[in-house]
């Protein structure tokens, strides 16, 4: 007996491609709606999976008030990031101030003759130090001519800066009114997560999320501690040596430190400040001591980051400084999230295609449930 089967009405298949070029047109116009937040969503998503902890830990010490718990995180929070950028800010408008009189009583007063340490420096040095001796021997007027173009690109770039400095501030105001509520209504936001995951690979997609922040929280206690220790033991060495604006080169060195550039940019001009100030001892005591220093994230960072997630420390080091370089200073969170969940989907799919072979993703990724939004 031959069964004879109905052809599929030609309309299922074009109420498909509708629904799919309708869903797409809808993902796509939410995409375009919220790109001007998802910056700033990001990262009040990765301030909050990391500091979530120290948030049930101040509600706990509050009397289980989310409320005082939340405003006390966004107060931290606005000391951590406002702060110093307000102290860094503050002290290039300032030197804006002053730089025309310094500028005019430096042209007045001509430029002196190079120090002999100028032409030591290697490969440089005898090239600078003609140059310098021939500008000094001109005059104050070949002085001007020669700083006129500079100058008309340092004014440029002043006006760069405060644009910059403007959309910056904005950027950190939605970083934080995003984390307030994250912080508020964390729980809801993780468990709709982990139900799209799940609603996508099952158990699988619940254990990549959740490997994810830890990967997100182990990145940020990394970094952040490295930048801190990093950025104390570099104004320790500027307070001691006498390097003026201490404090204000410490908050400095600790944006640069999360930015992953280090103390180098604050500790080098500081040392040369010493050596041209005729200081040549303490010049000496900081380079001793910023070696160290600035080496110290090369050590410090891979073991704190290790500490808080099962995965390859090449792994973890390759999504760290491949996302800083890809997806600018978010992706030092970026980077380690899509390398974790490439990992351990791939595992997954080559531990089940061999028989016997158990199931490597829980083992990695099913840390401790936790009830945060990670």
């Amino acid at each position: 007996m031959t069964t004879h089967l109905e052809p599929r009405p030609a309309g299922d298949v074009t109420r498909i491609m509708l629904l799919v070029i309708i869903i797409g047109l809808l993902v796509a116009g939410s995409f375009w709606t919220l790109m001007p937040f998802l910056a700033a969503l990001a990262w009040a998503t990765m301030i909050v999976i990391a500091t979530w902890p120290i948030l049930l830990l101040v509600q706990r010490k509050s009397g289980g008030r989310r409320s005082v718990a939340v405003a006390i995180m966004v107060l931290i929070a606005m000391a951590a990031f406002i702060a110093p950028l307000v102290a860094v800010v503050s002290t290039f408008v300032d030197a804006a101030d002053r730089s025309p009189a310094l500028l005019r009583d430096f042209v007045e007063s001509g430029l002196a003759p190079p120090a002999p340490w100028v032409a030591k420096i290697p490969l440089v040095g005898e090239r600078l130090a003609a140059r310098w001796q021939e500008l000094a021997a001109a005059g104050p007027e070949t002085l001007v001519e020669t700083l006129r173009p500079y100058a008309k690109a340092a004014a440029a770039s002043a006006l760069a800066l405060t644009g910059s400095v403007g959309a910056l501030l904005l950027h950190v105001v939605l970083t934080l009114i995003i984390a307030a509520i994250l912080y508020a209504r964390g729980e809801a936001a993780a468990r709709g997560v982990l139900a799209f995951a799940r609603r996508l690979g099952g158990q699988r997609g619940e254990s990549t999320v959740l490997l994810a922040g830890q990967a997100v929280r182990s990145v940020a206690l990394g970094v952040i501690v490295t930048a801190l220790v990093q950025s104390a033991l570099a104004g320790i060495g500027l307070w001691l040596c006498g390097v003026p604006h201490a404090g204000v080169l410490t908050a400095l060195a600790f944006v640069l430190g999360v930015a992953q550039l280090g103390p180098l940019p604050v500790l080098a001009p500081a040392i040369g400040w010493l050596f041209w100030s005729g200081n040549s001892g303490m010049a000496l005591v900081l380079l001793i001591w910023s070696i160290p220093v600035i080496a110290l994230d090369n050590v410090l960072r891979p073991i704190l980051i290790r500490r808080g997630v099962a995965l390859p420390m090449l792994l973890i080091i390759a999504g760290v400084i491949g996302g800083l370089i890809g997806f600018g200073v978010i992706g030092l969170f970026v980077g380690p999230v899509i390398l974790a969940a490439t990992y351990t989907l791939l595992g997954a799919w080559m531990d089940e295609s061999v028989p016997g072979v158990g199931n490597r993703v829980d083992d990695n990724a099913a840390i401790e449930q936790p009830k945060v939004p990670c």
